[in-house]
């Protein structure tokens, strides 16, 4: 009996010391990733919107080639992945359970697969390039899903915003210094193009405008400038397709008062005027000296030359990274696509027959999902995010990712999904008196 009982004290104690080994690893990973100041998801939010500047940054201030840019990028990219497994615990494995259920995650995930796929057969101009590009893009997608496997979600998710905002903001910052390109716009002529700038300042403004509408406070300075910032590109899709978004999310929005709304129209229409002698000057630019990239007439002769390239394999397309360097230059300035300009076409092209249905399914199946939330504030931003991806969309789009890039859309499904579970939550406690007393 006594040695029943002696080991009855050692196993209670090994499975104590064990439970705070495990509660340990749990509050140092609390630490780390899931608290609102948590130094991983801010770092790599804010490594997700400065990388666009670091090619940029390598060449003009360190002397480097352009090419040791990208690698740098690369490498700090892996860098970030190897960090965020080693800080994830071995713990919140019911995320990838639910994730397998999400639709919109899991045609993210075929697209992934898909796009590795292809670079069996990708017509690509540099097949070690267009591996690695790839492995960089899914690099993102786990390290995203894994702070969010580590940490709360809501902690989580806000501090990855902040940190993806002040990225954002420092590169917009610099973007101001530069000298302006020979057209007028932000950016540099070589190695920073101004629609990369103007996206970046859009997308970060939703993230920006996400965290205000939570009564997160400071972050109204860095949504203006990000504003102004998108307008001083006179990236013309992308102010476009911001435009529009903005206006429904003020159309539909109940939440925002009128006076409120009445505020954004009359700040919106004295941007616009104190841009305008900006604006007539660029148009004459556009209008006389436009590049192939710039112009209507060269966007139609880029999407009429890759249509006709997409048709020539239509099934499953020329595969991961196979316009750069693939496809001629275009016009009289020898203009280089790193991408068909438009977003579908990209993926007809890019994958064919299949990357139109993996592009409808994607988009469908997350549209169907915000859907789900019920009708309100968070719902209408949602869509108002969306939206603007698919207006980009007509135009422009991502020479690899999607325009509501991997990462994202696990990310928007994640937060859809605890609003509603915390909205079911509710509803139960309020049914729960009339349960007990019935």
């Amino acid at each position: 009996m006594d040695r029943t009982g002696r080991q009855h004290v050692s196993g209670h104690e090994k499975f104590r010391s064990k439970s705070m080994s495990v509660d340990l690893c749990e509050l140092e990973s609390e630490r780390l990733i899931g608290s609102p100041t948590g130094a991983l998801p801010f770092t790599i939010g804010f490594y997700l919107a400065f990388r666009l500047f670091l090619v940029l940054l390598s060449v003009r201030i360190f002397g480097t080639e352009a090419q040791t840019g990208v690698e740098i990028n690369l490498a700090l990219n892996f860098l970030f992945l190897a960090i965020t497994i080693f800080c994830s615990p071995g713990r919140g494995s019911g995320l990838f359970a639910d994730l397998a259920h999400q639709k919109s995650v899991r045609w993210a995930f075929i697209f992934l697969g898909f796009s590795g796929c292809s670079l069996l057969w990708s017509s690509t101009a540099s097949l070690p390039a267009a591996v690695a590009y790839w492995c960089a893009m899914a690099a993102d997608l786990v390290m995203v899903i894994l702070l969010f496997r580590a940490g709360p979600l809501t902690e989580t998710s806000d501090s990855l915003m902040k940190g993806y905002v002040w990225g954002a903001c420092l590169v917009a910052i610099t973007a101001w210094l530069l000298p302006a390109q020979s057209d007028l716009r932000l950016g540099d002529e070589e190695l920073l193009g101004p629609n990369q700038i103007g996206y970046l300042s859009a997308f970060a403004f939703f993230f920006a405008q996400y965290l205000i509408r939570k009564k997160e406070r400071g972050w109204g300075l860095a949504a203006i400038l990000l504003a102004v910032t998108l307008i001083r590109t006179l990236s013309k899709t992308t102010i476009v397709a911001f435009l529009v978004s903005q206006a429904f999310l003020l159309v539909k929005d109940k939440s925002i008062s009128w006076r409120t709304k009445l505020f954004y129209i009359l700040a919106a229409l004295v941007l616009v005027v104190s841009f305008s002698s900006l604006f007539a000057s660029y148009y004459d630019v556009y209008s006389n000296a436009g590049n192939q990239s710039e112009t209507l007439s060269g966007r139609f002769g880029i999407w009429a030359y890759i249509l006709a390239e997409a048709i020539e394999k239509p099934w499953i397309g020329h595969g991961f990274h196979s316009v750069w360097k693939v496809i001629p230059p275009f016009g009289p300035d020898q203009f280089e696509a790193r991408h068909a300009h438009n977003e579908l076409l990209q993926q007809f092209y890019a994958y064919g027959v299949f990357g139109i249905c993996m592009w409808i399914l994607i988009y469908g199946s997350l549209y169907r999902h915000i859907r789900r939330l019920e009708p309100g504030s968070a719902r209408t931003f949602f869509f108002s995010f969306l939206i603007f991806a698919l207006v980009r969309g007509l135009a422009d789009t991502e020479p690899f990712d999607l325009s509501l890039p991997l990462w994202l859309i696990v990310m928007i499904t994640l937060l859809i999904e605890h609003a509603r579970s915390m909205k079911q939550r509710a509803n139960r406690l309020l049914t729960m008196p009339s349960m007990s007393i019935g």
